[in-house]
């Protein structure tokens, strides 16, 4: 187990990624190579020029198709990761996931709804987001009508509310056109980043950032919760504000990411475990190397998608097929690097 500060791996990491999304931008069904992409960064800010021909060809490719889903790949997998770590560090369990309070269900339902009555990119995304925080509101009444409003409560209410936007998703594929609408929103139900452009990415990548920043400085009085709430008290954290405050930012950052790129799986449950694996189970410095390590895993995952096939495999399949043997691997593992 590996102790101290975090830069030292956060550089390491950042340095990683950066290659992979370089190396990434080089893959599709138009092979590009490293001189390609640098030429064209050079011909975007003047220091050469280039055929405008070849220059436009280069821009639809990189800045239009590519860069976005890159892009994506990076945001979504740093938030859903961070957000599976916040959670298991709230709710002291590492089998926790982003899912847990009806997040998944309730975007997934939403999104169904917006396909069916408009099947616009934006009123998928509005419908996935705002069912998703209503499931996870659910949850809470759940957890305050019929308990305290402690964790355990709240994760049966979450369990609740996941199975109730779970069964009413199903009626909705049920009555669904099965040639036009139930494909699409199978499909969206799998994951993609194939649809992705920047101005998606532009609509969200603030507050998601906002949320990635906030829990990352939420880590020191996570470490403390992990203690015990007298022993946080008695170090001056104000439990439930903390407790809850990380819950909505988790939340809100899981939900913004589902309604992009629909359900990708895994990333929460197993990435965080791999940190802290990795990098010890404290979470100032857990909770941030989880992000990058969730962006890297993301980003590798899109590349397998686009490059394993001639036609593109849904993302959320990938991230399933890598992450059934990964959580083997963590699990015999999970409770030497939790304590």
């Amino acid at each position: 187990m590996m102790r101290g500060s975090a830069k030292g791996p956060m550089f390491l990491l950042g340095l990683i990624l950066l290659g992979a999304m370089i190396l990434s931008l080089t893959l599709g069904r138009y092979p590009l190579s490293i001189g390609d992409i640098s030429a064209f960064f050079q011909a975007a800010i003047g220091l050469r020029e280039i055929e405008p021909v070849r220059y436009a060809l280069l821009q639809n490719i990189i800045v239009e198709i590519r860069l976005p889903r890159i892009l994506a790949a990076v945001l979504i997998g740093a938030a859903l990761s961070i957000s599976g770590a916040a959670f298991q560090a709230v709710f002291r369990n590492p089998l926790v996931s982003p899912g847990i309070l009806g997040v998944l269900g309730g975007a997934g339902f939403g999104a169904a709804i917006g396909l069916l009555i408009s099947g616009h990119w934006i009123v998928v995304q509005l419908m996935a987001f705002a069912m998703a925080i209503l499931a996870v509101g659910l949850a809470v009444l759940i957890a305050r009508l019929f308990g305290t409003g402690s964790m355990l409560t709240l994760i049966l209410g979450g369990i609740i509310s996941s199975a109730l936007f779970t069964a009413m998703l199903s009626i909705v594929k049920y009555t669904a056109d099965p040639y036009n609408q139930l494909p699409a929103i199978v499909y969206w139900l799998m994951g993609s980043l194939q649809g992705v452009e920047l101005k998606h990415i532009s609509i969200v990548v603030v507050p998601i950032l906002a949320g990635i920043v906030g829990l990352t400085l939420c880590g020191r009085a996570l470490d403390a919760l992990s203690m015990g709430d007298d022993e946080a008290r008695a170090l001056g954290v104000p439990v439930k504000t903390v407790r809850y405050g990380v819950i909505v930012a988790a939340t809100l950052v899981s939900a913004l990411s589902v309604s992009i790129a629909g359900i990708i799986g895994w990333i929460g449950l197993v990435i965080p475990n791999f940190a802290r694996l990795l990098f010890g189970p404290a979470n100032a410095r857990l909770i941030p190397l989880s992000a990058m390590l969730g962006a890297l895993f993301l980003l590798c995952a899109d590349c397998l998608a686009r490059a394993l096939t001639p036609a593109e495999i849904p993302i959320g399949i990938v991230t399933e097929l890598l992450g059934i043997p990964a959580l083997l691997f963590v699990l015999g593992r999970a409770r030497r690097a939790w304590v």
